[in-house]
């Protein structure tokens, strides 16, 4: 059995930052303590008054492997998540091929065994062609993002499709994530611009297929990337859960004369009114989760006409530095950003052993300084594969020290570890 003690940390726990000491065996908390005997354990890591939070979970990433790893794959997008503080992704099923089958499952998951320095969950898709009893013989996360709408990957379901798959799904008890876009209402617009894309795919649609969604399901749904406020006003009351994004509660069609096609995806951005509802139903915890939707393209490919440039932005080393930034400015507490990267998509995707500082969850653990001045986003900073962000500039707050199940993954730029995350499932 290895032993380690993290020392001389402000551990949040239960709300708050508290002068503690984490006793770690195996890689599981065994002990939040006021002192740990550093004479008994194998190896110190001293926090040096840093807060230690739990490593993020980011339960909607693209990884793109298999398929398009010249836009990132799982060595470059875990380390990417490993150097923004999160210990735990969940990718999705867009690949190619698509993760319809078992034998598409088995090569993702195996890619992922190989290359990913964080712990993972792979998704399942559902598509015309989609083959359920070998993938529930599988590990799977979930299922979804299940499209009612086209995107990246053309995967999207019409209702009856929906409707049957999520049924037998749920009879499986397993959880549906939902990509909820109805197509039908999607404007006839000439795209000239990308604020053009913005108006093709209005709330409305957002709204609409939310709603058909839920008629369809007899257990509740997560909804993935929800942009707009009307659509969290709908979820909010339910049992059905929902995530937002970063660039959703902090970018809106304000932004696009710069962004350009680098602020194009699905779905769209909205207005700034909109955005700015979006955070407050955010901070006042109406929002479960928020997720990244980390979805790389390359400049070239984004450098192509509205109408031909890929939707999807990259998102996954940037989103908890963002929002401790913000709490740092005052506009969201400690509490509400811990819980909705963390406590809550553990418990939405069923997580048990993650999520938490408590004795017998695993020791993923976020050291950051909440007492030194934000630095600005850089993309020649970052490690994902494609090489640009949508918030460059924009203040963060990155961690200095992450541990993945009690290992060093992320130390001050360097990344001791070539592999070794794990299935969560």
């Amino acid at each position: 059995m290895t032993s380690k003690a993290v020392v001389g940390g402000m551990v949040y726990r239960d709300g708050e930052l508290e002068r503690k000491d984490v006793l770690v065996y195996d890689g599981r908390i065994a002990e939040v303590c006021d002192e740990v005997d550093v004479d008994d354990v194998d190896e110190v890591v001293d926090a040096d008054g840093r807060a230690v939070l739990p490593g993020a979970i980011d339960v909607h990433v693209h990884f793109r492997a298999p398929g398009y790893t010249h836009k990132e794959d799982w060595r470059t997008g875990s380390r990417s998540a490993a150097a923004g503080g999160v210990t735990t992704v969940v990718d999705q099923p867009n690949t190619d091929p698509e993760t319809v089958t078992g034998e598409a499952f088995d090569l993702k998951a195996e890619a992922a065994a190989e290359k990913s320095i964080v712990d993972y969950g792979v998704n399942a898709g559902v598509s015309e062609s989609w083959q359920p009893e070998e993938l529930f013989q599988r590990p799977v996360a979930a299922y979804g993002e299940v499209f009612m709408a086209d995107s990246t990957g053309e995967m999207g379901v019409d209702a009856d499709v929906f409707e049957d798959a999520v049924s037998e799904i749920q009879s499986r008890g397993y959880l549906v994530t939902v990509h909820a876009e109805d197509s039908s209402l999607f404007r006839d617009v000439e795209l000239r611009s990308t604020d053009d894309w913005s108006r093709m795919r209005p709330p409305e649609a957002e709204v609409a297929a939310v709603e058909k969604a839920m008629e369809a399901a007899r257990e509740p749904l997560h909804f993935a990337h929800v942009s707009h406020p009307d659509a969290v006003d709908v979820i909010a009351p339910t049992d059905h859960t929902c995530e937002v994004t970063p660039h959703h509660l902090l970018l809106s069609r304000d932004d696009l004369p710069e962004l350009g096609t680098y602020g194009k995806m699905n779905p769209p951005l909205r207005s700034e009114e909109a955005r700015e509802e979006l955070w407050r139903r955010y901070v006042d915890g109406d929002v479960d989760c928020v997720a990244t939707d980390h979805a790389p393209h390359t400049r070239e490919e984004k450098d192509a006409p509205v109408a031909e440039a890929p939707s999807g932005v990259p998102g996954v080393e940037t989103m908890l530095p963002l929002l401790l930034a913000k709490h740092l400015e005052g506009e969201v507490s400690l509490e509400r950003v811990v819980r909705s990267t963390s406590r809550n998509p553990a418990a939405v995707f069923g997580f048990e052993d993650k999520g938490r500082l408590r004795a017998g969850y695993h020791a993923d653990l976020v050291f950051v300084d909440l007492e030194a001045e934000p630095e600005d986003v850089d993309a020649s900073g970052l490690h994902s594969r494609c090489t640009w962000t949508p918030f460059e500039g924009y203040p963060a707050v990155y961690p200095e020290m992450v541990l993945r199940r009690g290992d060093v993954v992320f130390h001050d730029g360097d990344f001791p570890f070539d592999g070794g995350g794990e299935n969560v499932v």
